[in-house]
């Protein structure tokens, strides 16, 4: 009772309404990766590997949130270092769990989006290669966990900076997946009538792993031969992600008055 009437004051409904809009911005790249994650089984086990896949990792992010609250030294304090931070050494990084969990997760995203864009470019992928991209129903949802997994330390280390209230967490959690296994849907159809918009889609997925890869060697104040390992901003992510849309918008216009010029000339010489 104490944290239900905890949650229902007026500075913890602003806080909850300021957690969903945060999670809401934050999570439009995992958004995007269960998109393209659920499209590799079969079409008539899609939805529910993208319903299963949010339920458990909304289970999982709150039993995170729990064991990072409880245990935040442990996410902060460096448990390997390597190398020197001397002048003039070749490389140097104080590793924790955190930048760990950025850094991997942030490799594997770069590896599935070069993959599929170089499937997408294999002659030889033509005409078979959505059979050969399947997986299965467990597989793909036990991916989409993961990476949903990765994507949370980003949020919550966020929404802990906004309130100390474990209850006004884990309901803005379940609150946004709940919405983004709505929204889910909807962009895996979008995605679907739309397949020329996946190659923006595979190249945003591209930038957040380097994303992650650059936070996480930030967090681990990774250096080589004294140059350290920048964060990306998200300002610096969101512009270059309204660049690629806007560039991708105008290519399509340009595209389509192209066609048309050409028909309109081979009509004149028919």
């Amino acid at each position: 009772m104490g944290a239900i009437t905890e949650l229902f004051t007026l500075a913890n409904l602003l806080t909850l309404l300021m957690l969903i809009a945060l999670q809401a911005v934050l999570g439009f790249d995992n958004l995007l990766y269960i998109s393209l994650e659920s499209k590799r089984v079969a079409e008539e086990s899609q939805q529910k590997v993208r319903r299963m896949g949010i339920g458990l990792a909304i289970v999982l992010r709150i039993v995170l949130l729990y064991i990072v609250v409880k245990a935040i030294k442990s996410f902060e304090d460096p448990f390997l270092t390597i190398g020197s931070d001397t002048e003039g050494a070749w490389m140097f990084g104080a590793f924790n769990l955190a930048s760990v969990v950025e850094i991997a997760g942030g490799g594997f995203i770069l590896y599935t989006a070069m993959k599929e864009i170089y499937h997408m470019l294999s002659i030889h992928e033509v005409g078979h290669g959505e059979e050969s991209a399947q997986r299965s129903v467990g597989s793909a949802i036990f991916w989409i966990v993961l990476m949903n997994l990765v994507f949370s330390f980003d949020s919550i280390l966020s929404a802990m900076a906004l309130t100390d209230s474990i209850a006004v967490m884990a309901v803005a959690i379940v609150i946004s997946g709940v919405l983004m296994m709505v929204m889910a849907d909807h962009v895996s159809e979008f995605l679907k009538k739309n397949r020329m918009y996946e190659v923006l889609g595979l190249f945003i997925l591209f930038i957040v792993g380097i994303m992650l890869v650059s936070e996480g060697g930030h967090n681990a104040h990774l250096a080589f031969f004294g140059y350290h390992v920048e964060a990306m901003q998200k300002t610096t992510f969101y512009f270059v992600l309204v660049v690629l849309v806007v560039v991708d918008i105008i290519q399509g216009r340009y595209q389509k008055k192209l066609m048309a010029q050409k028909a309109a000339e081979v009509g004149k010489h028919a």
